[in-house]
Parts: C-alpha cells; sequence; structure tokens
C-alpha cells in the first residue's frame, strides 16, 4: 500500500487506508435519474469511489447534478480533452481521470491549477491496448514494461508541474502484463496510491477468475489501494466480488463470510437450496461474521467448528451450531424462521463494521 494518504471528498485512499472498492456507472450521464439511481445501489452495494464517463462538455450540467446528489464520491473519466477536464473541476468534481500525454502543456498548467485550487485528485494511467510503437520499441518489446514506463512518462508531467496528489494505474486484459507492470511502479513509486484492476476481464465466471488471479497476486504483496473488478455485469455485481476478493485475503470484512461444502453422496440436504433459502437472513447481519452450511453431521460442526454459527444436514433435519457446539435440531420447515432468530442473536455480540475495516484494525 502506498505511503501517501490521498482524500477524494473525505474518502482516504492510501497510507495505510483500506483498500477502496470502486466501481463505473454503466449509464449515460443524460439519463439523470437512472443514473442516480445506479449511484445510490451501488452505494447500498458498498461502492466508495464511482467513475462516470463525461465525453462532452453538452453533458457538464448533467454532471453536475449527479456530484450534487450522489452518495459516492464521482471521478470524472476524461481521455483526451482537456476542455472536459476543466469543466468537471469546475462542476465541483473531486477527482479526474486524464491522460496528461494527450494534452498540451498550455492546458494541462490550466488543469494542475484548477486541481490544487479545488483540492481535487488526478488519476492518471496507461491501458495495455493502447500502448505505442514507440513505447514499446523503447522497453525492448516487454509490453508490462512499457506499460509501466507510460504511466511513469505522465507522472513526471505531472510532477514538473508540481502537481502531486496523484494516483497511479496500469492496466491490461493479461494478467501478468498487469501485475508486473504495477510490480514495478509499486517498487519505484511507492509514495503513490495505485488503482489496480483487470481492464475488460469479461464476463461470469471467466471473469471473475481472471480478476481474482492478477488482484490477488497484487494485493498479497501489498500492492494496490483502490480496485475495481471490472465485469461485462450489472456494476453492483463488480463491487460484490471486489469485497469478496478482500475477505477471501483478510483485508477487509464488508458483508459475511459463507462457507459451505461441495456436498456428496453423504449429503442429508440440498446444500444449495438451503443457501438460498438463508441468504436474506444474511443482508442485515454484522460484517465479519462466518455463516457455515455443510451437507451432513460429517461436514458439520466438526470442520466448520471456527464458523459463528452455522446449520449441517442431520437425521431429523438440520442442526444449528455455533461455534462447533450443536444448540437445536430443526425440521427443514423450521430452518430459516428458527436460524434467522439464531443469526440476530449471535450478530449483536460483534460489532458491525459495515466500513469493511483492515484485518485488526
Amino acid at each position: 500500500m502506498s505511503a501517501k494518504r490521498l482524500s477524494i471528498k473525505g474518502l482516504q485512499i492510501g497510507g495505510g487506508a483500506p483498500v477502496r472498492v470502486e466501481s463505473m456507472l454503466k449509464i449515460p450521464l443524460s439519463l439523470r435519474e437512472e443514473c442516480l439511481a445506479q449511484c445510490v445501489a451501488l452505494h447500498g452495494a458498498g461502492c466508495e469511489l464511482l467513475r462516470a464517463a463525461f465525453p462532452s462538455l453538452d453533458l457538464r450540467e448533467d454532471l453536475k447534478w449527479l456530484n450534487e446528489r450522489s452518495p459516492i464520491p464521482l471521478m470524472a473519466d476524461i481521455h483526451f480533452d482537456g476542455a472536459l477536464a476543466l469543466a468537471a473541476l469546475e462542476a465541483g468534481i473531486p477527482s479526474i481521470r486524464i491522460n496528461p500525454g494527450n494534452m498540451s502543456s498550455s492546458r494541462l498548467r490550466d488543469i494542475v491549477a484548477s486541481a490544487k485550487g479545488k483540492n481535487a485528485v488526478l488519476r492518471i494511467g496507461a491501458n495495455g491496448g493502447s500502448l505505442s510503437s514507440t513505447q514499446l520499441k523503447a522497453a525492448g518489446g516487454i509490453r508490462s514494461d512499457a506499460l509501466a514506463a507510460a504511466v511513469e512518462d505522465q507522472l513526471h508531467i505531472l510532477l514538473t508541474e508540481g502537481f502531486e496528489d496523484i494516483i497511479l494505474s496500469a492496466k491490461s486484459t493479461s494478467v501478468m502484463e498487469t501485475v508486473r507492470a504495477n510490480t514495478l511502479l509499486a517498487s519505484k513509486y511507492p509514495d503513490f496510491p495505485l488503482h489496480i484492476g483487470i481492464t475488460e476481464s469479461g464476463y461470469g465466471r471467466d471473469g471473475l477468475v481472471k480478476s481474482a488471479a492478477g488482484l490477488s497476486l497484487l494485493l498479497a504483496q501489498g500492492i494496490g489501494d483502490t480496485l475495481r473488478i471490472s465485469l461485462t455485469e450489472k456494476p453492483e455485481e463488480e463491487v460484490l466480488a471486489g469485497y469478496s476478493l478482500l475477505r477471501a485475503l483478510d483485508l477487509r470484512f464488508h458483508g459475511v463470510t459463507i462457507v459451505s461444502c461441495p456436498t456428496c453422496g453423504r449429503r442429508r440436504i440440498d446444500v444449495r437450496a438451503i443457501l438460498e433459502k438463508l441468504e436474506p437472513s444474511f443482508v442485515d447481519l454484522p460484517d465479519a461474521l462466518t455463516v457455515a452450511v455443510m451437507g451432513c453431521e460429517v461436514n458439520g460442526p466438526r470442520e466448520a467448528m471456527d464458523a459463528d454459527f452455522g446449520v449441517a444436514g442431520s437425521p431429523g433435519g438440520a442442526v444449528i451450531f455455533k461455534k462447533g457446539k450443536v444448540l437445536r435440531e430443526v425440521t427443514l420447515e423450521e430452518l430459516p424462521r428458527v436460524f434467522d432468530e439464531f443469526a440476530r442473536s449471535s450478530g449483536e455480540k460483534r460489532p458491525n463494521n459495515t466500513c469493511g475495516h483492515l484485518k485488526g484494525e
């Protein structure tokens, strides 16, 4: 994690703050109410920073309107037009994603001056798909090195202008390119927060696995201050997947951790069906609780004895247990109601760390 801590509308990034989970609006800014509804839904899912494409000056009033109402800090996504960056800053957007190399020096100085005056954060970065032949040749044909060097060039442009409130980003559709590029940047520029992600990772299972493979390699090394799991899915799925990944790595505790057996011929209950029945009970539980659903008494309390509470199939239906100790046997019809009662009574004894604290924080 970076040494430098930045603040985007009160959201602390880097410098020991939790790894932040972000997403991107998937609706044009011109559809104001739909954008706001998506912001609210994403906030409910735990999204902490939300990028919004800002491709035209015609949308500046829409961007300003949304910024004034969004429960999540916004980051305007701008690629080439410096006028858009200035318009976003004037609209009060607290963070902007730009590529300084695509802008004239005079325009960039105006952007830097405006960002300084408004205490805005600039995110800069490069994408593996946008590397030039010149950049690749300079890196000896090693794409990951060219990707890191492209970000480094942008960083030097801003530092020359005296601006340091910067988040770095180096993304590729290749897991290993992304991992190496970010490892190089983290080792060379440890002061600057890094946003990590596998760009255009896909959809469904393959997209989740690809993102998890790359981001886990980085996070396990302490690299990454914000992340996005980029999926061709609803943005809420990106956010939930981000927290699932951080929970798996013991980095944040947003949400309930589920332990469930893969089932075998010994199972006495349909584990998947039971999980679906009990899932409504999970939503309002405090963060950091571990809930187990196991198919039989072999996998039940014994193998899941560390779970805060759980369910295991039994000859009479199911047993509810807590820290390995059986509390009650119930029929499958009774299970959802009784489980909900036990879950709530157990949950009251744990702090509700809704913000998803770091391990040990």
